[in-house]
C-alpha cells in the first residue's frame, strides 16, 4: 500500500528547519579530491630530472678521451720514419696525393691533422723534394708501392722553383761577395792611409831635427800651427819608440844560397872582398887531354878492344 504525504502545509516544523537549512544544489559543494592537492607541472619535471641525476649517479663514469699532442715537425718526421720507414726513412721521393688521410687511417690517434699538415708542407718544400719531383717517373705510397705518375704541370712547377732558388742563391753570392770585396778595399785604402800618415809624421819630425829654422819659421814654411806641429811630433816621437821596440824579423832562409848570411854552402860566410887583377886570376899549369870527339881523325888508328 502506499503511502499518502500529509499536504505541505501539514509538514512538521523540524522537517520544514532542515529543508531551509539545506544549501541549494547550484552551489559549490567541496569534493573529496580537494582534500589532495594536486602538483604542479614544474614540481613534477623537477622530479624527473632528480630521479635521472640519482640514476646517473650510479653508473660508472667514462674517462675522457686522451688529447692528441702536438708534434714540431722534426719529431713528426722521426715518428713517420719510424712508422713507414719505405717512405720516410730513405731520401725524398714524390708522395702520393692526398697521403694525409693515408696516414690518419694507417696510424690514428697519433697526430693531429695540423701536425701532419706543417711537416707535409715544409718536406714538400725542400730542394731535395723538388728535385725528385723533376727525376722521379712516379709517386709513392706509405709502403713504397708506385701511386700514380706525376703530372707535367707538377714537374714544370718544381723545376721553376729550382731555377728561381738557384737565381736568387746567385744573386745573394754575388752581392756578399761584392760587399766583401768592397770592405777589403775600404779596408786597404785605410790601412795605407794610415802608413802614409805615420811616414809623414816621421818626415815631419827628421825635418824638425835636421832644420836650424826658429819653430815660428819652420811653422809658417810648413803651413801648420805651433799646436799642431807639436802634436803631430809627439805622435810621431811615440811611433819611433815603437818601431825601435820591435823585434827584427829574421833573415829569410834560401835554400840555394844556405843561410841568409851564407855563401850558399852551408853557413860559411861570403867572401865581398875585391877580385884580383885581371879577372879570375890565372889558370893552373895542368896538361889538358883532347876533348872527348875533338877533330875529325882523333879516334883513327886505335885497335879495337
Amino acid at each position: 500500500m502506499s503511502e499518502t504525504l500529509p499536504p505541505t502545509g501539514e509538514l512538521p516544523d523540524a522537517a520544514v528547519d532542515n529543508a531551509a537549512a539545506a544549501p541549494p544544489a547550484h552551489e559549490d559543494a567541496p569534493v573529496a579530491a580537494d582534500a589532495a592537492p594536486v602538483a604542479p607541472p614544474e614540481a613534477a619535471a623537477d622530479a624527473g630530472a632528480a630521479g635521472d641525476a640519482s640514476v646517473a649517479e650510479l653508473a660508472p663514469a667514462q674517462p675522457p678521451a686522451p688529447a692528441v699532442p702536438e708534434l714540431s715537425p722534426a719529431a713528426c718526421g722521426a715518428r713517420l720514419a719510424g712508422l713507414f720507414p719505405a717512405l720516410f726513412a730513405q731520401r725524398a721521393r714524390p708522395l702520393k696525393l692526398r697521403i694525409q688521410a693515408d696516414i690518419q687511417q694507417r696510424a690514428p690517434g697519433i697526430f693531429t691533422r695540423k701536425t701532419l699538415s706543417t711537416f707535409l708542407h715544409r718536406h714538400t718544400t725542400t730542394n731535395a723534394y723538388l728535385t725528385s719531383l723533376t727525376q722521379a717517373p712516379q709517386r709513392v705510397d706509405l709502403d713504397g708501392a708506385p701511386a700514380g705518375d706525376i703530372s707535367e704541370e707538377h714537374r714544370q712547377a718544381a723545376v721553376q722553383e729550382l731555377a728561381r732558388r738557384r737565381g736568387l742563391f746567385e744573386e745573394r753570392r754575388a752581392a756578399e761577395q761584392a760587399a766583401r770585396r768592397a770592405e777589403e778595399a775600404q779596408a786597404r785604402q785605410a790601412h795605407a792611409a794610415q802608413d802614409q800618415a805615420r811616414r809623414d809624421r816621421a818626415a815631419l819630425l827628421r825635418a824638425v831635427e835636421t832644420s836650424t829654422l826658429t819653430r815660428a819659421n819652420f811653422c809658417a814654411l810648413k803651413g801648420l800651427a805651433e799646436a799642431d806641429l807639436e802634436a803631430q811630433l809627439v805622435l810621431a816621437r811615440a811611433e819611433a819608440l815603437q818601431r825601435a821596440q820591435e823585434p827584427r824579423p829574421e833573415p829569410r832562409f834560401d835554400a840555394r844560397r844556405g843561410s841568409g848570411s851564407g855563401s850558399g854552402f852551408g853557413d860559411e860566410p861570403r867572401h865581398d872582398g875585391p877580385r884580383p887583377a885581371g879577372g879570375r886570376g890565372p889558370r893552373p899549369d895542368t896538361p889538358r887531354g883532347p876533348r872527348q870527339g875533338q877533330g875529325r881523325d882523333a879516334g883513327r888508328g886505335q885497335p879495337r878492344r
